[in-house]
C-alpha cells in the first residue's frame, strides 16, 4: 500500500503565507513527478504546480511568482510554499505523485486526501 498524507493547511489572512507538505509512505520503489492541485467550491480541480524527480518546477500562471514547489527525495515529501495569498487561492489542496511500487514495473498516480486552505480576513 501507498499513502500520501498532506499537512499544513489552515486559515490565513490575505497577503499572508502558508506552507503545505505531503509525505508519501508505503511500499515505494521510486517516485517520479510530484504535484499540487486545488479545487475550490463549485469549480473543477486545477493543477497548481509540478516538480520532476530532479527538482525542475512548473507553475500555473495564477500562482507564478507567489508559490514555490520543492521536494525532499530522501523523505519522499513535496512542499508548497504559498506567499502573498489571495482570497481566490481558497481551496482544498491535493498532492499527487507518480509512484512505482516495490515489486512492480508500472508507474501509477496516487493522491492525497486534501488539506483545506482558506484565505480570509
Amino acid at each position: 500500500q501507498v499513502q500520501l498524507v498532506e499537512s499544513g493547511g489552515g486559515l490565513v489572512q490575505p497577503g499572508g503565507s502558508l506552507r503545505v507538505s505531503c509525505a508519501a509512505s508505503g511500499s515505494i520503489f521510486s517516485i517520479g513527478g510530484m504535484g499540487w492541485h486545488r479545487q475550490a467550491p463549485g469549480k473543477q480541480r486545477e493543477l497548481v504546480a509540478v516538480i520532476t524527480h530532479n527538482g525542475s518546477p512548473n507553475y500555473a500562471d495564477s500562482v507564478k511568482g507567489r508559490f514555490t514547489i520543492s521536494r525532499d527525495n530522501a523523505k519522499n515529501t513535496v512542499y508548497l510554499q504559498m506567499n502573498s495569498l489571495k482570497p481566490e487561492d481558497t481551496a482544498v489542496y491535493y498532492c499527487s505523485a507518480d509512484i512505482m511500487r516495490v515489486g512492480t514495473v508500472t508507474v501509477n498516480p496516487y493522491w492525497g486526501q486534501g488539506t483545506q486552505v482558506t484565505v480570509s480576513s
